[in-house]
């Protein structure tokens, strides 16, 4: 078997983009693609703007920042998440709530975020962890009643909906990465999606250091070197044009997952929630198995060249977050004793999927 855990999908269509902007003379932070990028994301999205970023994490500090964020403001956030939906909190010297998950979809738990919410709480922060949509209904609602905006971390969602709407479109801002291991890539790079057209303009100032354009290099405020570049751009346009294909088989892959588990008590895969439709960007797995040793899993999947990554750890049990940690977080730490991801990358053959979930199965059940 040749299996890819997450790996990008690239091709003609990317090499004869590249070539093109290659051509132009503008790779740098100057040229047409960016603003095409931005304009065709928001229009797949649904939302009035899009602003290019430099990664994720960029994406969501520069809409904190956006939001006035800042020391002792408190962010209601998944314990469960990569850590980099976090870190940008502290480069506000805000602090992060966390609050335990879902069981069944690993996303944010609604009635942990309203159980969370205090006099300090400026933002709740959502994660559509592995493209799963959170259930934007009932933060919505908890949105609304305590008058709390939401900042989406739709890093790993980029074609999931939730009720008919794309993920990144409900905050107040929704925040995208094209890492090389998302569904489309550009290498790095991120976005930031709103429907503030004042906000948009200002972050994209930001973004260039805050520089005055026909001022030379005066800059009014201290800003951030977090421009896209033009190859970038050029890539993640040529990308976009592939989405709905690569979502097609990401959404192919898991049902074969979900085929060949579906017998098995000792399988459980990450579930949506009724009115959501995942990206899939990772099928993942809990084993419901007695004393499972998810690490020793997970080597004698290798040893037949199935490569798996388990789910995130809970992030207050790593050292810079361990003095945030307020409570038990039962699920959360269960989930990551028992979850691994899957290959999902589009590069990947169906029949060797199907193949390496069956490998799957029967060590399980051995």
């Amino acid at each position: 078997m040749s299996l890819h855990l997450d790996a990008p999908n690239l091709g003609e269509k990317e090499s004869a983009a590249l070539k093109e902007c290659i051509d132009s003379g503008y790779v740098s932070t100057v040229g047409p693609f960016v603003p095409h990028f931005e304009k065709e994301f928001a229009r797949y999205v649904g939302t009035f703007r899009a602003v290019s970023t430099q990664s994720g994490t960029a994406a969501i500090h520069l809409a904190l920042y956006e939001m006035g964020i800042g020391e002792g403001d408190e962010i209601i956030v998944p314990v469960t998440t990569f850590i980099a939906t976090v870190n940008p909190l502290m480069y506000l010297k805000a602090t992060p709530v966390f609050v335990d998950i879902d069981p069944y979809s690993w996303d944010i738990d609604p009635d942990q975020v309203r159980k969370a919410i205090t006099k300090k709480t400026r933002a709740i922060l959502p994660v559509h962890l592995f493209g799963n949509p959170c259930h934007m209904d009932e933060l919505i609602r908890v949105s609304k009643e305590y008058g709390i905006p939401i900042v989406e971390d739709a890093t790993e969602s980029l074609g999931a909906t939730f009720d008919g709407h794309h993920t990144g479109s409900f905050g107040s801002y929704g925040c995208f990465s094209f890492n090389g291991n998302k569904i489309i890539t550009t290498g790095g790079g991120g976005m930031v999606v709103t429907d503030n057209q004042e906000a948009a303009d200002h972050m994209k100032f930001l973004a260039n250091q805050a520089r005055v354009e026909g001022k030379g290099y005066y800059h009014t405020e201290i800003g951030f070197n977090y421009r896209m570049t033009n190859l970038e751009a050029a890539l993640g346009l040529a990308q976009m044009s592939r989405l709905p294909d690569f979502l097609k088989k990401k959404r192919l892959l898991r049902s074969i997952y979900a085929e060949v588990f579906n017998r098995s008590s000792a399988i459980k895969l990450q579930e949506p929630h009724e009115l959501a439709s995942s990206s899939w960007w990772l099928t993942g797995i809990a084993v419901h198995k007695d004393n499972v040793d998810i690490d020793g899993f997970r080597k004698s999947l290798s040893s037949i060249d199935i490569p798996t990554r388990r789910m995130f750890c809970p992030i207050v049990d790593l050292p810079p977050y361990r003095s945030f940690c307020k409570q038990d977080y039962p699920v959360a730490r269960d989930m990551y004793s028992r979850c691994l991801c899957l290959p999902s990358s589009t590069l990947n053959d169906p029949a060797e999927v199907e193949a390496a979930a069956r490998r799957v199965l029967e060590i399980i059940e051995s």
